[in-house]
């Protein structure tokens, strides 16, 4: 396990799933973790399962597609906190599943593209400049296994999750010289609450469309991010690391 004791990191989308995972686990590394999202009560609730002294995780409500927001909070970490070591952009959402495109609604095509892309684009814009004040540090961007594969049915998601590579390709070589590594991840299917809580027939589904036939953990993808954040990966910046069980090696 990663030692961040002193490092501060801001994970976007934490309230629930992938996002509340890389946050327990990078608490459990020992960094102090700010968790946003929308939602107040949700946020809270996240933190005070993970932390019920609520010294290390801090909630703080924060709309990823409005960039006064983002900013915002970024201030309010550097001010509070000491500065900002390390950033996930996390925070996404998937859009309506099996519409052609011709049927897709426009109103959630933007939608999609506002919380995956330009989220991702706003907390890196705003999110690097901290980092740097801060002696530098490392990003890590959620993708996903459809990042590089494509998927029928979820157009918007596809292109959305593509373009995060284009912004962390293009972010990685911009800051390689000035401290701040970038690196993504594709996670396939993940084991979260969420998806537990759906009938055993649609989990079996999902678990059998990896050749390891089961879906990922939390703590797997958590994992992950915590190497990429680490200095174990001091010479790693726009990599893309699928965490899929195979998925985009078929």
């Amino acid at each position: 396990m990663q030692n961040f004791q002193g490092k501060v990191a801001l994970i976007t989308g934490a309230s629930t799933g992938v996002g509340e995972g890389i946050a327990q686990y990078l608490y459990q590394c020992g960094a102090t973790v700010v968790i946003t999202g929308r939602h107040k009560e949700t946020l809270e609730t996240a933190a005070n399962n993970i932390d019920p002294s609520e010294k290390k995780i801090i909630p703080i409500v924060m709309d990823v597609t409005d960039p006064k927001s983002v900013e915002a909070v970024i201030s309010q970490i550097e001010k509070h906190y000491g500065g900002l070591n390390y950033l996930v952009n996390n925070a996404g959402i998937t859009g309506s599943h099996g519409v052609l495109i011709e049927d897709y609604a426009l109103d959630e095509w933007d939608a999609v593209m506002a919380t995956d892309v330009t989220g991702t684009f706003y907390g890196l814009k705003y999110g690097i400049p901290a980092i740097i004040r801060s002696g530098g540090g490392a990003i890590v961007n959620l993708s996903a296994c459809n990042g590089i594969t494509g998927i029928a049915g979820i157009a918007p998601y596809t292109a959305a999750k593509h373009a995060v590579l284009g912004l962390t390709r293009a972010s990685a070589l911009e800051y390689a010289q000035k401290g701040v590594r970038i690196n993504a991840i594709g996670p396939g299917y993940v084991a979260t609450p969420n998806i537990l809580a759906l009938p055993d027939n649609i989990q079996s589904w999902m678990a059998g469309m990896h050749p390891m036939v089961r879906m990922a953990t939390r703590e797997e993808i958590a994992k992950t991010v915590a190497f990429l954040l680490s200095d174990e990966s001091s010479f790693m910046t726009g990599a893309f690391i699928p965490v899929d069980g195979g998925y985009t090696a078929q």
